[in-house]
């Protein structure tokens, strides 16, 4: 090869280097801590970071993690891709991030539904005050329990599911005092994608005399649908509207918007913000429940739209926690 074809060798590669650069640093990657599937709250962050990433004009991917190995894999392949933000959900992910974070100071972190003790500049947290909702769905089921006795049912016994289990707990106590609150755990090797252990522990909590059940177990929510649908309690579910997917059997939800909590953040990383943090409940609109939204209430399918006595407490419940009249104790703080 002749020293004018080197050159012009070395000249295109150098230019399709630089052209696969500037289209990395314009690039959002959204890392799932399990297999998406039909766990409403990874298929929400994903469609969240496709919005964003829309929003600012940058390209955007997804890494599906299946194993716990993956997850680790995933973040240092979207690092070495060169992806100007990586976005994780769960606290699956805070041990990874205090690793790589300080070692790819170029990339910047957005962890959802967490943080981690002394962020890095370049680490991100956007939580949301789930008790908040939580609440709303206990003062519900407080009003509506005919046995005296609902139950709630947990993916794992950590201080963040608290959030669910505990929230919900004083909002049925805040309307029925004498009211008995039974949890059960999913557990097991896989507690947040497990229908049929979910389904177990909530027949568990229906022998009990639980009438109303809350299930806060992501994939295992429709094994707790199921278990409702055969032995006739009524359930509060999370995370989006299930109604329609399983009409006859959802009270109402507690409404998490990550739609809400990525645009605020990555607004905020994108604008040159150090390790910013993000905390969304009732009053940023950051959860929610149908019950809260009037209008749509009777489009939405759940049996909150035949209970309207029952959605007008939870309207003046969720006015005074906007307003801070009503000041709730972060679960997870006290753990």
């Amino acid at each position: 090869m002749g020293v004018w074809k080197k050159s012009v060798a070395a000249l295109s590669l150098a230019v399709t280097m630089a052209a696969g650069q500037a289209s990395a640093s314009d690039l959002l990657v959204y890392v799932s801590p399990d297999a998406i599937g039909v766990n409403a709250f990874l298929k929400m962050g994903q469609t969240g970071i496709e919005a964003a990433a829309m929003k600012h004009g940058m390209d955007f991917k997804t890494y599906e993690s299946k194993t716990a190995a993956e997850r680790r894999e995933n973040v240092d392949a979207a690092v070495n891709e060169g992806a100007k933000v990586v976005v994780v959900l769960g606290f699956e992910f805070n041990d990874i991030l205090k690793e790589v974070a300080p070692t790819a100071p170029d990339t910047q972190f957005l962890i959802v539904d967490q943080c981690i003790e002394n962020q890095p500049d370049n680490v991100h947290c956007a939580v949301f005050r789930e008790y908040e909702a939580s609440y709303l769905m206990g003062v519900a089921a407080g009003m509506l329990t005919k046995s005296n006795t609902v139950g709630v049912v947990g993916a794992i016994d950590i201080p963040f599911l608290h959030r669910y289990t505990d929230g919900y707990a004083e909002g049925v106590k805040s309307v029925k005092p004498d009211a008995k609150v039974e949890v059960r755990w999913v557990g097991g090797d896989n507690p947040f994608a497990d229908p049929v252990r979910a389904k177990e522990q909530a027949v568990a909590l229906n022998a009990t005399g639980a009438d109303y059940i809350y299930t806060a177990t992501a994939g295992g929510d429709f094994g707790v649908f199921e278990a409702a649908k055969e032995k006739g309690f009524k359930v509060f579910s999370v995370d989006v509207n299930h109604c329609p997917d399983v009409p006859g059997i959802i009270v109402d939800q507690s409404l998490k918007h990550v739609n809400v909590a990525l645009g605020t953040a990555v607004d905020a990383i994108l604008a040159g913000e150090k390790k910013t943090f993000t905390s969304l409940g009732i009053k940023e609109g950051g959860v929610g429940a149908v019950a809260l939204d009037e209008a749509g209430m009777a489009s939405s399918k759940c049996l909150i739209a035949d209970h309207p006595d029952v959605a007008a407490k939870m309207r003046e419940v969720a006015a005074t926690i906007a307003d801070g009249s009503l000041k709730l104790t972060d679960p997870m703080a006290a753990k």
